[in-house]
């Protein structure tokens, strides 16, 4: 089955212009738990990330649980892929 991201689904008119803070949360679950994909801290605080921007708390609580099993360059990364992600969208 294939793995279906923000990106593949945004291009497929799937997922709306502006993702819901619930789909961002539902994609930093998905690489957190290595749901239909291998497991990626940066790309799940990335996701978090953007979800608790738009008001999940339950992200934020999240974010900060991964963030302490992160190093300073994977936690660096993943901000620097969500404001790039920002900038895109």
């Amino acid at each position: 089955m294939a793995r279906l991201t923000l990106e593949t689904a945004k291009g497929a008119a799937i997922v709306p212009s502006l993702p819901t803070a619930e789909t961002l949360f539902e994609l930093g679950l998905m690489y957190s738990a290595g749901r239909d994909c291998d497991p990626d801290m940066i790309k799940a605080h990335k996701w978090f990330n953007l979800a608790a921007q738009r008001g999940k708390a339950e992200a934020r609580t999240l974010r900060i649980e991964l963030s302490k099993e992160m190093t300073r360059r994977e936690i660096s990364e993943a901000q620097r892929q969500a404001r790039e992600w920002l900038r895109k969208h």
